[in-house]
């Protein structure tokens, strides 16, 4: 899932970036705009810290993060906020879904949580999907913020499979794939993927700002 601008990209837009310390959104989000024609720099190598992430939804996550880095750096920045929405957890862990099992918890430590929590919850009734907002901000806000979302539905397995990908990734099962998204290739998540599909959304977005 790429593009390319076919316009020319103006110099404010040479250098985008990520606010993201996260090693495998880093790596899925790098893949996804690898064929953007700016330079994408990750907040860390600009020693800009995470934010404290208070919105309420994941759209007001990213928008923090977003705005953030974009203050920080004086660029324009990209952030997304992305979780786990399952529907027999009442939509749990959503917008903690970083977090689930504690600040500071791994992603083994939140799958273990996730896994205990729908021990008894029958097969027909894991139902869950992946939700993503993906933003840009000018850094003197220019242009006016653009906002992507995408999902990604599925169920949640009894036990992990695959090695890939990150987060709850080896326990959310595509069944339209036959897959979880850690058997999946990076090319092959990131067409079915939320993330895949908000950044799309958000490269159009911005190939219609940068063509005015």
């Amino acid at each position: 899932m790429k593009w390319r601008f076919t316009v020319p990209v103006n110099d404010a837009m040479k250098k985008v970036v990520i606010a993201s310390g996260n090693k495998g959104k880093l790596r899925e989000i790098g893949t996804i705009l690898s064929d953007l024609d700016c330079e994408i720099i990750p907040q860390s190598k600009l020693g800009i810290a995470s934010v404290a992430e208070t919105g309420a939804t994941f759209a007001d996550n990213a928008m923090i993060k977003a705005r953030h880095a974009a203050a920080e750096s004086g660029l324009p920045a990209i952030a997304d906020d992305s979780g786990l929405v399952v529907d027999a957890l009442d939509g749990r862990p959503g917008i903690n879904s970083a977090r689930y099992a504690g600040t500071g918890a791994s992603d083994d430590d939140n799958i273990d949580k996730l896994l205990a929590e729908l021990r008894d919850v029958p097969r027909e009734e894991r139902g869950a999907h992946f939700h993503c907002a993906a933003v840009w901000v000018s850094p003197d806000d220019s242009v006016r913020p653009l906002v992507a979302e995408g999902r990604w539905c599925g169920r949640i397995l009894a036990e992990r499979r695959g090695r890939g990908g990150f987060g709850y990734d080896p326990v959310f099962f595509d069944p339209n794939l036959g897959r979880s998204a850690a058997e999946m290739s990076d090319e092959e998540k990131n067409r079915q993927s939320h993330r895949g599909k908000a950044f799309q959304q958000l490269g159009e977005q911005l190939h219609s700002v940068l063509k005015r």
